[in-house]
């Protein structure tokens, strides 16, 4: 763990085993650290690796160098900070690799990429920070082994390792070793975890996408089997919760058939205020008395058999 203080003062604690809290021993540490007095300004803590910036722009980095996420060359660990570049505004760390923002707003990148993270075309490790966008970069944010960043454009974009959907392109293949727009315009912040990806757009919305077997997401589910246990490999709006599209009643045991169709991919939830007696067809089993469809274009869902003696109101819900 890292922290920063008013002062400007670098505090570290925790494991040292590849010398990541630069205090220059391996030997690890159950208490706060001092490890730079003042003028940092900037943290961010990989899985062996820490990064920090200095009030002058200064980038420095220590600890596991392997895949080269410290940018020096070498690829060797060091267990003291070293000054890496300068011009540096914004940085982020993730399991192997290391992404930071320059003053001219060019995104660089350095270490692991084995699957793409680092957005070059290749395949491999890095060494020495190398320009991955030449401008227009505003904001960096790298998960376990995939990075995002946003321009100023608000355009997202993602490259990487994308297993459990979590660039939000809704693409099959495993990785992408160069950058795609996810998302065109809008969105003003990011934020990346292991294998799963958040977003705010301008009007205040909270959108995820990726891995969800622990509940990261928001969205009210815990995806437990293969293929839903990625979660979502689409943008889907957590907050606030979509509105209806598309309602019925059901008075009575009957077949109950809705069709939603939209211009782009989404997410589809059939809810009810009662128990449904029944599964969905060709759908995965009924969970707390819903069922997602993750779709593209004229999606049916169909009811078979509904039990609802009292009748009730049924929705589907439709987010981008």
């Amino acid at each position: 763990s890292l922290f920063l203080k008013s002062d400007g003062s670098l505090w570290a604690m925790g494991d040292n085993g590849s010398g990541q809290l630069g205090d220059g021993t391996f030997n690890s540490t159950n208490r706060p650290e001092l490890i730079v007095a003042s003028g940092v300004t900037n943290i961010a803590a990989g899985a062996s690796h820490s990064l920090f910036i200095k009030s002058d722009g200064s980038l420095w980095a220590m600890g596991g160098n392997s895949d080269g996420q410290l940018g020096d060359g070498t690829g060797i660990n060091t267990n003291r900070p070293e000054q890496i570049t300068n011009g540096v505004v914004a940085i982020a760390a993730g399991l192997s690799h290391s992404l930071f923002l320059k003053s001219d707003h060019s995104l660089w990148a350095m270490g692991d990429d084995s699957v793409g993270q680092l957005g070059d075309g290749g395949y491999g490790q890095i060494y020495r920070p190398e320009l991955i966008v030449t401008n227009g970069v505003v904001a960096i944010a790298a998960g376990g082994q995939f990075s995002l960043f946003l321009k100023t454009d608000g355009s997202l974009w993602a490259m990487g390792d994308r297993t459990y959907g979590q660039l939000g392109d809704g693409s099959a293949n495993y990785f992408t070793n160069r950058p795609e727009q996810i998302v065109a315009s809008n969105v003003t912040a990011i934020a990346a975890g292991y294998i799963h990806s958040l977003f705010l757009k301008s009007d205040g919305s909270l959108w995820g996408m990726g891995y969800n077997i622990y509940g990261e997401l928001g969205d009210g589910f815990i995806d437990t089997s293969y293929p839903a246990d990625f979660g979502t490999d689409i943008p889907e709006q957590i907050l606030p919760l979509p509105q209806p599209v598309l309602s019925s009643v059901l008075s009575s045991r009957t077949n109950l058939q809705f069709t939603a169709t939209t211009g782009f991919g989404g997410n589809f939830s059939l809810l009810t205020g009662t128990n449904l007696g029944t599964s969905l067809s060709q759908w995965p089993p009924l969970r707390t008395n819903s069922v997602t469809a993750r779709g593209t274009n004229n999606y049916s869902v169909t009811v078979t058999n509904a039990v609802n003696p009292g009748g009730g109101q049924f929705y589907i819900l439709q987010s981008q």
